[in-house]
């Protein structure tokens, strides 16, 4: 064989071979872009996933927060309501006390208080009342004013046991059933 044939043959095997490892190369390339692109995609659509689901978290929080807030406000004008009413009531309670029933009700508490407690009661009640709590209830009536907004305090002569039928404290006893009907 003659040295150009011998050259010709190493220059097409060379590029024989370097065809091959062109070849190789660009599948190995394909293969790593495709790799890269599935990867990206998976990437992506993972982070489209999570990202749409933080925003639906976010929203939830948001409009449970906002329902929260909003029953809040609902409550808060409600109490703000019943406080007004309540308040009223009071105004009424003592209105009620200037009125031509109210001596008939203390007599009727003072009754309550004596049926209860017995006979020997120590009867308690407003400044305003005393001349006609001192009618009502003779010598147990003890003229020491109470800050109270009407009705009267009865309790034994050794202090032990106390029957409070105030205004006050029968509203409070009751503000329950009060806010029931105002509500």
């Amino acid at each position: 064989m003659s040295l150009e044939s011998l050259v010709e043959e190493i220059r097409r095997r060379g590029e024989a071979d370097l065809a091959t490892l062109t070849a190789n190369r660009e599948a190995e390339t394909a293969k790593i872009v495709a790799a890269r692109d599935r990867e990206l995609a998976s990437i992506r659509s993972e982070s489209a996933r999570a990202t749409e689901a933080e925003i639906a978290h976010e929203r939830t929080q948001r409009i449970a927060a906002a329902k929260l807030q909003s029953r809040k406000l609902l409550y808060e004008a409600r109490e703000k309501r019943l406080v007004g009413a309540i308040s009223e009531t009071r105004t009424l309670l003592q209105e009620y006390t200037r009125s031509s029933q109210y001596p008939a009700v203390l007599r009727r508490m003072v009754s309550t208080a004596t049926d209860a407690l017995g006979k020997q009661v120590r009867i308690l009640g407003r400044g305003e009342d005393a001349t006609l709590l001192a009618r009502v209830a003779g010598k147990s009536f003890d003229p020491t004013p109470q800050p109270i907004l009407g009705g009267l305090v009865a309790e034994t002569p050794d202090g032990s046991r106390r029957l409070n039928l105030s205004f006050d404290e029968l509203l409070r006893l009751r503000e329950d059933r009060v806010r029931e009907l105002l509500a």
